[in-house]
C-alpha cells in the first residue's frame, strides 16, 4: 500500500511538473486576450456607420468606464472557471458512443450535468456583462414605468425589462448548448499535431477559423433560442416578475410573440453577445489544446538518481496518466527520427553489467502496445464472425426446422467450449510476442444486451471455426454432434508449443453441456424471447442499435499511441543498422518482425470485414477536430511504412532472421516491393 501511494504521489508530481506551467500559460494568455475581445464587442455594439469618428470616439470612451472594467474582471473569473473545466474534462482517447442510448447516458451522467449547469451559469454572467456594456434598453433588469390606466396622476413603479431578461436567458441557453456540443463533438479530445509548429503559428492559423465558427454557431443557437422563447418565454417572464415583485409594461410588445422577435436590433445584439461568448471560450479551449499537446523532452538516461522516475524508459514501462504516456511516445518518435545523440543513449549498455536496459524497456513497451492492438482486433473480428454465423444458422433453422441438423442446437455450447480451449494453446502462435499480456479494449461493448456472445468471453480468445482463422467452414459441418478428440494433433498450429489437456474432463464438460439443467434452459429461452421481442420494436432498436462506423472508430480510438510506437520502433531498428555498436537491437529483431507482420495481417483482415470502409472519409476544415475518425487508415499506412523502412535498410540480411514460413513469404514481398 505504501509503495502504491508513493508511486501515485510521484505520478501526480510528474503531471504537475509537465502540465502545470502549460495550463497556467494557457489561462494567462486567455485572460490577456480578453480586453481585446471586449474592445471589439464594444466597438461593434455601438455601430454607427454614418458617423464613424463619433462611433470610434464613443467606443473608446466607454472602454475606460468603471462598469466595463468591472465586467472585464468578472469575465476573467469566468474564463478561469471555463479553463478549470477544460483541464478536468480533457481526454487523449476520445469517448465514442456506439449507440444512441450510450450518447443519452453520457448526456445525463452526473459529471456532464454539472458541466452543463456551470456553463449555463457562466453564460448568463457573460450575457449580463454584455447587456451592461451594450447599455440602452438592455442595461437593467428593472426599469421605471407608469401604469397605462392613468398616466397623468400615476406613481412611477418598477417594471420588468424583458430585453434584459432575453439577454440573460440567451446567455444561459448558449452556455448550455456549448456544453452539449462539447460532449457530442468530443471537444475534450486533445489531438496531437502531426507537424510540429510554434504555438504562435498554430494559434494564428486557427484564429480566423475560430471567429468564423463562433459567428456561425452563434447565429444557429440564437435562432434556436428564439424558437424556444416563442413557446416557453412566458414561463420565466411571469416567474421572475412574480418573484421580484415587478410589473409588466403593457405598452411594450412582449418578446414571446412574432412581432417582438422580429426586432432586428434585439436579434443583432443577441447574436453579437453569443459570438462574444463563444469566441472568448473557444480561445481558452484552443490555447489549452495548443499548450497541452506541445512536445516534452524526457531524458533517456538520468543525470541524477532523483530523476530516474522522469526518464523515458521508466515512464513508458510504468502506468502514468495517459497524457504523460502520449507525450513520452511522441518524444520517442521524435528522438528516433531527429536525434542521433539520444539514439546512442537508447543503444547504450549499462555500467557496470553491460545490459541494454534502455532498449529492452522501450522495445518491450512498444511491442506490448502492438500486441495489445493485435489481440483487440482479433477479438473484434471474431465477434463479427460469430454474429454472421449466428444469423446464418438462425436463418437456416427457420427454413428447415425438421432437418436432422437442427437438433444439434444444444450441442453448440460444447462446440464453442472446445474451440475456446483449443485456441488457448494456439494463441501464442497467432500473436508471436512473449512480452506483455493484453489489456482491455477501450472500445469494446462487453455486457450489452445486443452484443455478440463472443465479446463476453475473454478478449483474445478465438473460435477455430471462424472465417478469420483458416478457411471458411460450412454451416453444415458446424451442426455436427460433439466429437471427443483423443489425440493432441489439433492442439499444435503454426509451430506453436504443445500443451496437454485432460480428455476425461473434456468429455465431462461435453456431457454437461449436451444435457443442461431445466432452469438454465428456461433462462436461456426467456433471454432469447426478450431479445427477439425487443428487436422487433422499432423505437427500442432506434436507441439500442449500434452504428457500425462508431464501433469501428471506438476500436481504434487510442491508435495514436500505436502509430507512435510503430514509427519510433521502426526508426530505431533502421538506425541500428549503422549506429548500434553493440548489436542490442539484433536480439529482438525476430520478435519485432513477427509482431509487425502479425499486426499487418490482422489489419488487412479488418479492412475486409463487412461495413468497413477501405477509403478514409473526407474531413472538412472545421474548428472541431475529427482526426480520430481516420486513425485506422493512418495506422495502416504507418504499419506498411514501418515495414518498408526496415526492409529497405536491412535488405537481404533479413533472410537470416528466424520467422515463421508465412511471415517469411510476407517479408519477401516487402523486400521485392510487391506489398
Amino acid at each position: 500500500m505504501e509503495a502504491a501511494a508513493a508511486a501515485s504521489c510521484r505520478q501526480r508530481a510528474l503531471l504537475r511538473q509537465v502540465l502545470g506551467w502549460r495550463l497556467a500559460a494557457a489561462v494567462a494568455w486567455s485572460v490577456l486576450l480578453l480586453p481585446a475581445c471586449t474592445a471589439a464587442f464594444v466597438l461593434l455594439g455601438r455601430a454607427q456607420p454614418l458617423r464613424p469618428l463619433r462611433w470610434i470616439a464613443d467606443s473608446f470612451n466607454d472602454l475606460y468606464t468603471s462598469y466595463v472594467i468591472f465586467c472585464i474582471l468578472l469575465m476573467s473569473v469566468v474564463i478561469l472557471v471555463i479553463s478549470i473545466f477544460n483541464v478536468e474534462f480533457y481526454a487523449v482517447v476520445p469517448s465514442i458512443p456506439c449507440s444512441r442510448l450510450a450518447l443519452i447516458g453520457k448526456i445525463i451522467h452526473p459529471q456532464q450535468v454539472i458541466h452543463s449547469a456551470v456553463h449555463a451559469v457562466m453564460g448568463m454572467l457573460v450575457a449580463w456583462c454584455s447587456a451592461v456594456m451594450t447599455k440602452g434598453k438592455f442595461q437593467f433588469l428593472a426599469v421605471p414605468c407608469t401604469p397605462s390606466e392613468s398616466p397623468e396622476n400615476a406613481v412611477p413603479q418598477m417594471c420588468l425589462n424583458e430585453y434584459h431578461l432575453f439577454f440573460l436567458l440567451s446567455g444561459a441557453f448558449i452556455g448550455y448548448s456549448y456544453s452539449l456540443l462539447y460532449l457530442i463533438n468530443n471537444m475534450n479530445y486533445l489531438p496531437f499535431p502531426i507537424i510540429q509548429q510554434y504555438k504562435y503559428l498554430r494559434f494564428r492559423r486557427s484564429l480566423p477559423l475560430l471567429v468564423k465558427h463562433s459567428c456561425a454557431e452563434s447565429l444557429y443557437l440564437v435562432r434556436n433560442f428564439c424558437v424556444a422563447y416563442y413557446f416557453f418565454g412566458y414561463i420565466p417572464k411571469v416567474w421572475i416578475s412574480t418573484t421580484m415583485d415587478l410589473h409588466i409594461d403593457s405598452k411594450l410588445h412582449p418578446l414571446d410573440t412574432l412581432s417582438g422577435l422580429l426586432d432586428l436590433s434585439l436579434f443583432y445584439h443577441t447574436w453579437l453577445c453569443g459570438a462574444f461568448l463563444l469566441i472568448t471560450w473557444y480561445i481558452a479551449w484552443l490555447l489549452f489544446k495548443i499548450y497541452a499537446t506541445e512536445t516534452h523532452h524526457f531524458p533517456v538516461q538520468p543525470t541524477f538518481a532523483e530523476e530516474t522516475d522522469q526518464c523515458l524508459p521508466k515512464i513508458l514501462n510504468s502506468n502514468p496518466p495517459l497524457i504523460i504516456k502520449f507525450l513520452a511516445l511522441q518524444d520517442l518518435m521524435l528522438l528516433s527520427q531527429y536525434s542521433p545523440v539520444r539514439r546512442q543513449e537508447v543503444f547504450s549498455l549499462s555500467q557496470p553489467g553491460g545490459h541494454p536496459h534502455n532498449w529492452t524497456a522501450i522495445s518491450r513497451e512498444c511491442l506490448s502496445l502492438l500486441t495489445d492492438l493485435t489481440q483487440r482486433l482479433i477479438a473484434q473480428q471474431e465477434a463479427a464472425a460469430a454474429n454472421g454465423r449466428a444469423k446464418q444458422q438462425a436463418g437456416e433453422m427457420k427454413v428447415l426446422p425438421q432437418t436432422p441438423g437442427a437438433v444439434v442446437t444444444e450441442d453448440m455450447p460444447f462446440q464453442s467450449q472446445r474451440s475456446n480451449v483449443i485456441h488457448r494453446a494456439s494463441m501464442a502462435s497467432l500473436v508471436k510476442s512473449p512480452l506483455m499480456p493484453s489489456k482491455t479494449s477501450p472500445g469494446s461493448d462487453i455486457g450489452s444486451p445486443f452484443s455478440s456472445p463472443a465479446l463476453t468471453s475473454k478478449v483474445g480468445i478465438l473460435d477455430l471455426n471462424s472465417p478469420w482463422h483458416g478457411s471458411v467452414q460450412s454451416p453444415h459441418v458446424m451442426r455436427r454432434g460433439p466429437k471427443l478428440w483423443t489425440s493432441g494433433s489439433g492442439l499444435q498450429m503454426n509451430g506453436s508449443h504443445r500443451e496437454s489437456f485432460p480428455v476425461v474432463s473434456l468429455a465431462r464438460v461435453g456431457s454437461e453441456a449436451v444435457q443442461p439443467s431445466f432452469i438454465y434452459t428456461w433462462l436461456q429461452n426467456k433471454q432469447e424471447q426478450i431479445k427477439n421481442f425487443l428487436s422487433r420494436r422499432a423505437l427500442i432498436m432506434y436507441f439500442f442499435s449500434k452504428h457500425p462506423e462508431a464501433s469501428i472508430q471506438a476500436v481504434f480510438s487510442d491508435a495514436q499511441m500505436h502509430i507512435w510506437a510503430l514509427e519510433g520502433l521502426s526508426h530505431l531498428v533502421a538506425a541500428s543498422f549503422t549506429e548500434d555498436q553493440f548489436g542490442v537491437v539484433q536480439t529482438t529483431l525476430p520478435a519485432i518482425l513477427n509482431t509487425l507482420l502479425t499486426l499487418q495481417e490482422v489489419v488487412d483482415r479488418h479492412f475486409k470485414l463487412p461495413h468497413v470502409s477501405s477509403k478514409p472519409p473526407r474531413i472538412s476544415g472545421s474548428l472541431v477536430d475529427t482526426s480520430y475518425k481516420t486513425l485506422r487508415f493512418a495506422l495502416r499506412a504507418s504499419l506498411k511504412t514501418a515495414l518498408y523502412r526496415i526492409t529497405t535498410v536491412f535488405g537481404e540480411h533479413l533472410n537470416a532472421v528466424q520467422v515463421s514460413p508465412e511471415h517469411k513469404k510476407r517479408l519477401q514481398q516487402f523486400l521485392e516491393y510487391k506489398e
